[in-house]
């Protein structure tokens, strides 16, 4: 089973044989023989790669959480249940700049014991397929079999650069964005547009302009660069906002909506790892947004 979930996190028969000292030819064999007594195929191998079939994925979250359970018995036993392993932490560029990473060295000289890896990104993941234990997301979430905690909420403004502004005239209502660009996600799931309170009315305007980025503190460094006037997290810009960087816009048409943060991990039928329970706690006490 540890064979097994290892490939599959290392995405591939020789990367776990090197993590277990063994040969490829033997993880493959201990695969074929753990495939044969379940009596279902649990990947399909290629030249470059492993792919889960349904019957994998299935075996590989139950046995991901059981090898968990043992590992988390076992370090109860003899660490006294302390915080101990790594941990895989997927979160927004945003929040990773802003808020995680300030704190991060305090969490490492609580928990000694534990080990990070920090992935940004914007764009929704896998938590299962990545081997994220914990991913920190803004926006609604969707339901799911995943288990979340709220950090918070932050307003949502409208900023240009005083250049930008300069150079092309400070926007006085909704319908002189036309006239402007507007710096938006180049992903689907963001395409929603910008809405503004009009005569007592929500309106949405399309995003439109010559620039897109992947993730908020890309439009953050592109806007105070001059490249057009983007929609960012309030606790991202407020230093740019009182040093002069960024200027708010519009700010008589926000509808006053706020963007919720959460903390996703997968912990339904299950104990959590101490090290996970750890992180979520911290995150809880200092990890706020808001």
């Amino acid at each position: 089973m540890e064979v097994f979930v290892r490939s599959v996190e290392l995405s591939g028969f020789s990367s776990a044989a090197r993590s277990f000292g063994m040969t490829p030819s033997a993880v493959s064999k201990l695969i074929s023989r753990l495939e044969a007594r379940l009596g279902a195929r649990l990947v399909n191998r290629s030249t470059r790669d492993l792919r889960l079939t349904a019957e994998g994925l299935v075996y590989f979250e139950r046995a991901s959480r059981i090898l968990a359970e043992i590992d988390e018995a076992e370090r109860g036993a003899s660490a006294g249940n302390r915080p101990v392993g790594r941990i895989r932490i997927n979160t927004s560029a945003s929040y990773g700049t802003h808020v995680l990473a300030p704190i991060v060295a305090e969490f490492l000289d609580r928990f000694p014991g534990v080990e990070l890896d920090i992935v940004q990104t914007d764009r929704i993941v896998d938590l299962l397929a990545d081997g994220t234990d914990v991913a920190i997301r803004a926006g609604p979430l969707k339901s799911s079999s995943l288990v979340a905690r709220k950090l918070g909420d932050t307003a949502l403004l409208i900023a240009g650069s005083p250049a930008y502004l300069a150079r092309r005239g400070t926007p006085l209502n909704p319908d002189d964005l036309q006239k402007h660009d507007m710096l938006g996600f180049d992903y689907a799931r963001a395409g929603r547009g910008w809405p503004f309170r009009i005569d007592g009315q929500t309106v949405t305007l399309p995003v439109g302009g010559r620039v897109k980025a992947s993730d908020g503190e890309a439009l953050r460094y592109l806007a105070i660069n001059g490249c057009g006037l983007a929609r960012l997290a309030e606790f991202t810009v407020s230093r740019d906002i009182a040093e002069g960087c960024l200027v708010p816009v519009l700010d008589a048409f926000n509808t006053g909506e706020r963007e919720a943060f959460h903390a996703v991990y997968v912990g339904q039928g299950g104990q959590l790892p101490a090290r996970v329970r750890a992180l979520l706690d911290f995150l809880a006490e200092r990890g706020r947004v808001g």
